[in-house]
């Protein structure tokens, strides 16, 4: 190593570095794309426990009590009832000159919340990207998800309609519960969950009135819990007093759809198999560079053997020479991973239409690709030290 060339050194290791590093990155923003999808809908949708209707239910039956044994959790940190209705919500219906001509609307999910309450669990108000969010006195308000307008899902198709020209300040009409209403768009909100861009919501008192639900039952309640709580312990503490008899009670991991954790295995394996290519290519090069060393080399290795040395130690000679390059590149490629890429994709994630690419990559999971790699490389220095090795040592010695 020490009689090497320089920069052919630095050359190799910095291709095993970018090697190790098309292993774990390559594969930690395909697994991130929708970890950070997982990460969103927890945190403004479903919160750390789930309670929602019962499959041939339209409402929690029994929600207040439900709320006062939500209350009286220890590990409860915060809680948010919502009422839903399907409606419909139209827009620039001042301006159309002829009925015969098409309204401007949209079919969504009307929400009620108690907008201090949701803000708490969800942060719902840190996703406004124009105007203001709810407060407990804009009776006549509405925040409308971003899927629902075109200025922002530019989306033409028959089977889904989004609202033109409709911002902040906007007046639209909400149909719901059979009931019509007049409101003033004061925000627009996009978190990147189909479930909350697709919702426009409004105080629950207000949709309670629209609907006619006096009764309090709500249809969705998500909980957050202490983050040194297991939220299985807060589910099971609701079953054992009785909510599943009215409600499906459901951890983050239940209520997640089965189409995310899919897309996360589908993404994870192809994660793999470009890293397997990475890895196929840094074991060709190991080979190619060895194999050129050793050839270079042949005279010198001819009097080893010629002197006495074994073959077995020449062998590992080169053996531990890949060795070096491959620990070198990924010490080198490790450091540029912890100290730089995870933390700064952290505080910039990666901007991707359908949700905020993050970089994962667990210790544990790099651990087993540098492994990967090192034997890959230990094989790969091995197999061309061996074949010249094996050489005539006259025919080396004389070059022939």
């Amino acid at each position: 190593m020490k009689r090497s060339n320089k920069a052919t050194t630095a050359l190799i290791i910095f291709v095993m570095m970018l090697t190790f590093l098309n292993l774990v990155v390559v594969r930690g923003v395909l697994v991130g794309l929708i970890q950070s999808t997982v990460d969103v809908y927890k945190e403004r949708f479903i919160g750390d426990v789930f309670i929602s209707t019962l499959l041939k239910k339209d409402y929690i039956e029994n929600t207040p009590n439900i709320v006062e044994i939500i209350k009286n959790l220890p590990w409860v940190t915060g809680y948010s009832v919502r009422y839903t209705k399907g409606g419909t919500i139209e827009g620039t219906y001042k301006e159309r000159v002829s009925y015969t001509e098409k309204t401007n609307q949209a079919n969504g999910t009307i929400a009620g919340i108690n907008p201090a309450r949701e803000d708490s669990v969800t942060g719902l108000s840190s996703k406004i990207i124009k105007g203001s969010y709810l407060n407990e006195d804009d009776t006549e308000s509405v925040l409308i998800g971003a899927y629902l307008l075109k200025e922002y899902f530019p989306v033409e198709s028959a089977a889904f309609q989004t609202l033109a020209n409709v911002g902040v300040g906007s007046k639209v009409r909400v149909a719901v519960g059979g009931n019509v209403k007049e409101f003033t768009v004061k925000g627009i909100l996009k978190t990147k969950v189909d479930e909350i861009d697709m919702r426009v919501f409004m105080l629950d008192t207000t949709l309670r009135s629209l609907i006619g639900r006096t009764d309090y039952n709500a249809n969705e309640i998500a909980i957050t819990v202490a983050p040194e709580i297991d939220p299985l312990i807060v589910k099971n503490a609701l079953v054992q007093s009785g909510v599943e008899k009215t409600a499906r009670v459901q951890t983050f991991e239940e209520g997640l759809p089965k189409f995310v954790t899919d897309m996360k295995d589908t993404f994870a394996l192809l994660g793999d198999i470009v890293g397997s290519i990475g890895l196929v290519v840094a074991s060709i090069t190991i080979f190619i560079v060895i194999f050129v060393n050793a050839i270079t080399r042949k005279k010198f290795i001819g009097i080893l053997k010629g002197i006495g040395i074994s073959s077995e130690a020449i062998e590992i000679a080169y053996v531990f020479q890949s060795i070096f390059y491959a620990v070198l590149g990924i010490g080198v490629g490790m450091a540029i991973l912890y100290g730089f890429l995870v933390p700064f994709i952290a505080a910039h994630p990666i901007s991707f239409p359908f949700s905020d690419g993050i970089l994962v990559a667990e210790v544990s999971a790099t651990f087993n690709r540098a492994f990967l790699l090192i034997a890959a490389t230990l094989v790969a220095g091995y197999v061309p030290a061996r074949i010249v090795v094996n050489k005539n040592t006259l025919d080396s010695i004389l070059g022939r």
